[in-house]
């Protein structure tokens, strides 16, 4: 007698986050989006999305995060929001990861704030 897995569930592994330019980041975040930035502090104090929250990588926590709304996960280049966004995938939350980061946003001549509310740099 042989036996078979046909009732066993396959696993489903998730290794890859989809990719938003900053046009479709910031469309997202205009319909309730939460942008979230994962860069240090000292890059979010000289300039960062106004609306955005920030909690640096380190400290990422995806149990603090709500769940009742997608995120766009950010960073300088897409690096560090990448390894974000899939670490927030794995826990159930609705997230993308804008590639090219803060960068992108920059070079599209998109606006940014500082800590002070004034116009930010990158």
């Amino acid at each position: 007698m042989t036996s078979n897995n046909e009732n066993s569930s396959p696993s489903v592994v998730i290794t890859q986050v989809r990719d938003v330019d900053t046009h479709q980041a910031r469309e997202l975040a205009e319909n309730g989006a939460l942008l979230l930035d994962v860069r240090e502090p000292n890059e979010w104090a000289s300039g960062h999305i106004e609306g955005a929250i920030h909690m640096p990588l380190g400290d990422l926590n995806p149990a603090s995060i709500p769940t009742h709304s997608p995120i766009v996960a950010v960073c300088r280049s897409g690096n560090r929001s990448s390894k974000a966004a899939l670490e927030l995938l794995k826990s159930g939350h609705d997230v993308v990861n804008m590639a090219g980061g803060m960068n992108a946003w920059h070079d599209a001549g998109l606006p940014t704030v500082d800590d002070r509310g004034e116009p930010g740099t990158v």
